[in-house]
């Protein structure tokens, strides 16, 4: 399993909307695009730092083969929409893909998503 890890940043003012973008139209469409190419889920961490806030986005493949099948041969560098990209104030040029390691997430923990 590889987590696709990337970071961007928004003003105060746009995180709310850039978070509603991210779990209303890009993980939907992401979810619809790619399930049957290796696509296994999404994560998003938010952390305000003063005026600004900071998203890490958390996506999950079977394999770098499907990262590969969805963001080509530079799959390092991040696939950002011309929409997302009038949220951000910044972002990370380049996309970390981590092998994971080890995994435990408690049953009791398993209870409905938080949107």
């Amino acid at each position: 399993m590889i987590c696709r890890m990337w970071h961007g940043w928004t003003t105060v003012a746009n995180a709310d909307a850039y978070a509603t973008y991210l779990r209303e139209e890009l993980f939907p469409r992401v979810r619809s695009e790619l399930s049957q190419h290796g696509y296994r889920g999404f994560n998003v961490l938010r952390l305000s730092r003063g005026d600004e806030v900071e998203f890490v986005t958390q996506v999950w493949f079977e394999s770098l083969d499907a990262v590969r099948s969805f963001a080509g041969e530079n799959y390092e560098t991040p696939v950002i929409s011309a929409k997302a990209q009038a949220m951000l104030s910044r972002y990370a040029k380049h996309c970390d893909h981590f092998n994971l390691s080890s995994f435990d997430w408690p049953a009791s923990a398993n209870g409905p998503a938080a949107g």
